[in-house]
């Protein structure tokens, strides 16, 4: 039976596409992608690439991700072993990009106003004053997020889901572009707090970061060879600045999506909540990000429209953060990544 689904599966993938193309020329005798001019926005997503591609080798999903995480107004939690370039990667993007950044090494005894920030006495004016904190800034950059006790974590609630705090009674507004990029160590558990639900759910995508192959691992000692002691981001361009990335935010929010796909996401979601190996399904806001995601890649494509395969793409690493697998399944070795993709295959492609 399952040999049947996924072979029906393969040919209305292929119909959902075509549906999109049909569509591209129905819509009041206009091409899509004549409605928003996304050229602009596309040259600058290679422009990125190409700054990030100086230094880092592979990875090019991690990198997607990255750049469709600062498109779509979203987070972005970045997982993997030790050496594989999380945080360099990050810092890269953050150097190609003309906009405030600041790195935040969790520790265990990080407090929440190490990071929000604090009130202090001003002898001058006898008043207290507000001394803003690292999270000010338009690209934050949290290493070892799971390093930080709760009280810590619980502080960046707020400004991740609001783009604001609240301090003393008095709301404070961060400037956009502001976007959250934490990274964690998913091998060394000595020492860490695991991150609560209600945090993980605020991350647009989870990223995991693979070990690179033969021909990667050779190309990164050739590099490193080459280098002889010169500054790795020392070639890194900035120029992209943040009213770019503002206008480029809200051209990704206009693009378009069908009605039926929009159900299609929906179904998406639906189905975790009723699979018998998860034992939490997501949530609206999971709904909210596919669609923000699948926004933000298809304007990467040049394309003013969204696709089934955007919103394929965009499922995985939107959703399987915010799942949990049942207690049995996980401990037959079944992964919340391996029952979204079964989910995936199952649900009917609109067409």
């Amino acid at each position: 039976m399952q040999p049947q689904d996924h072979s029906a599966f393969l040919p209305k993938q292929d119909a959902g596409t075509q549906i999109g193309t049909t569509d591209n020329t129905e819509t009041n005798g206009l091409e899509f992608q004549n409605r928003l001019d996304l050229s602009e926005l596309q040259n600058s997503v290679q422009n990125i690439k190409a700054e990030v591609g100086k230094v880092i080798v592979g990875q090019k999903d991690m990198v997607d991700m990255l750049i469709a995480s600062l498109l779509a107004k979203g987070h972005a939690l970045i997982e993997g072993v030790p050496g594989v370039a999380k945080t360099v990667t990050a810092k890269l993007l953050a150097k190609s990009l003309s906009v405030g950044f600041s790195r935040i090494q969790f520790t265990p005894d990080l407090m929440p106003s190490d990071i929000l920030g604090t009130s202090v006495f001003n002898l001058k004016v006898s008043e207290f004053e507000f001394k803003k904190g690292p999270i000010f800034s338009n690209m934050i950059l949290i290493d070892e997020i799971n390093r930080a006790p709760a009280k810590t974590q619980a502080a960046l609630f707020e400004v991740m889901e609001e783009q604001q705090i609240t301090i003393d009674g008095n709301k404070y507004s961060l400037n956009g572009p502001f976007i959250v990029l934490a990274t964690q160590n998913p091998v060394e558990q000595e020492g860490t707090y695991r991150l609560p639900e209600a945090q993980l759910d605020r991350f647009l995508f989870k990223i995991d970061v693979d070990y690179p192959n033969l021909e990667e691992e050779i190309e990164i000692l050739v590099r490193e060879h080459d280098l002889k002691e010169k500054e790795k981001t020392a070639t890194i361009t900035s120029f992209l600045t943040a009213e770019q990335i503002v206008k480029y935010q809200t051209l990704v929010s206009q693009v378009l999506v069908e009605q039926h796909l929009l159900k299609y996401i929906a179904e998406l979601i639906v189905a975790t909540r009723n699979n018998p190996f998860l034992y939490l399904g997501a949530s609206p806001r999971a709904s909210i990000a596919i669609l923000k995601a699948s926004k933000a890649f298809a304007a990467m494509s040049g394309r003013d429209f969204v696709t089934p395969e955007d919103i394929k793409r965009a499922s995985v690493p939107v959703l399987h953060h915010r799942v949990i697998v049942t207690p049995e399944r996980e401990m037959e070795g079944v992964t919340s990544k391996q029952i979204i993709k079964q989910i995936i295959e199952t649900v009917e492609i609109p067409r």
